[in-house]
């Protein structure tokens, strides 16, 4: 037998054996799925804390730079982050599930008001053909499934978050010391990376960083600030549930070009049930936000720091929400940022010459 054949033959085998194993850890996942389970649940916290960690180490490092011991300005920005946080949750919480409730408790009769407007538009167009009819009923019907099924997942969400009240109890005390010790971090990280990935492996999070941390403290703070400061003004024009609508349009403003298009539907549809006129009080503020956002907060703030066209942006922003929904739409041009910068990492020290 030749060396060429024994080869062929070893090849074929070890690709059997990668088979055979893979097959039998699918077969016998309901032994190894709730470990895996306990392990995410239990890493959650040190996810978090190190999200909320790289976040908060610039300004630590800013303030030191000008003067300040280093663990005073750990101190200084700690509280102030957790203490603003704490601050806010103990008053927000309690208003946002109450507004939750009212909200999933008003349902019925808000889709019932948008079935009598249908109806009277099935009155007034009854000449036209019965497809647009049909059509008309099935949306409304996607609507109101739609609206159901998202209220009883995030009325989920607020019960999970409830229960594992104790784990994200954690977090603030997991940040101090990672903030405290982040040096440490490196070192160990360091010298964990096998030699031959260090030094790449240092410019390409070099590289990610410069990419994707402006982006993403600019884009979360801007967040924070259109979300908050429409709550603010949807409850002074006496719009329900502001809260609940400026944390809806905080988020999405968060996702590129159709966020602030996402988040201004569940407003504009609310403010249809209560007046023509308040539909137009809602749609211009919403309008005056995103001015603000688009024309001074976001250039002043996030920049071009990701310094691709908004063609790439915007495909990656379709993927993202076919696969994954309102949570791929904010995820998607983070994860094609850090995608770009390892295919160039990978163009320059392992593609062949």
């Amino acid at each position: 037998m030749g060396e060429q054949q024994w080869l062929s033959i070893v090849r074929i085998g070890k690709w059997l054996l990668i088979t055979v194993i893979i097959y039998l850890v699918v077969r016998m996942k309901e032994v190894w799925l709730p470990a895996v389970d306990l392990l995410i649940t239990a890493l959650i916290p040190f996810i978090i804390a190190a999200f909320i960690t790289y976040l908060l180490h610039p300004l630590v490092e800013y303030i030191h730079e000008k003067g300040i011991p280093r663990w005073i300005a750990i101190l200084l920005i700690y509280f102030l982050f957790f203490g603003g946080i704490g601050y806010g949750l103990y008053k927000g919480i309690p208003l946002f599930i109450e507004q939750l409730k009212e909200l999933s408790e008003s349902l019925p009769a808000l889709i019932e008001t948008y079935r009598n407007w249908a109806k009277d538009i099935h009155n007034q167009t009854s000449t036209w053909p019965m497809e647009i009819h049909t059509r008309i009923e099935a949306m409304l019907t996607l609507m109101e499934r739609t609206a159901a099924d998202t209220l009883t997942m995030v009325m989920n969400g607020v019960k999970g978050l409830v229960n594992s009240a104790f784990l994200f109890l954690l977090i603030p005390f997991i940040v101090f010391y990672m903030l405290k010790d982040i040096e440490l971090l490196k070192k160990a990280v360091w010298y964990m990376t096998p030699k031959r990935w260090r030094e790449p492996g240092m410019a390409f999070l070099k590289d990610v960083d410069e990419s994707l941390g402006n982006y993403i403290r600019g884009q979360l703070f801007v967040g924070a600030v259109i979300g908050t400061v429409a709550a603010l003004a949807l409850w002074l024009v006496g719009m329900d549930y502001p809260l609940l609508l400026g944390c809806i349009i905080g988020i999405t403003n968060i996702i590129p070009y159709f966020g602030p298009i996402i988040g201004a539907i569940p407003a504009v549809i609310l403010a249809a049930t209560v007046s023509l006129k308040m539909v137009l009080i809602v749609a211009a503020i919403i309008f005056l936000l995103q001015f603000l956002e688009g024309n001074i907060l976001s250039p002043l703030i996030v920049g071009k720091s990701l310094h691709m066209h908004p063609l790439v942006i915007m495909f990656a922003l379709f993927f993202g929400g076919e696969i994954a929904g309102v949570l791929g739409l904010i995820i998607a041009v983070p994860l094609l940022a850090v995608l770009k910068v390892a295919l160039l990492h990978w163009k320059e020290h392992y593609q062949p010459r």
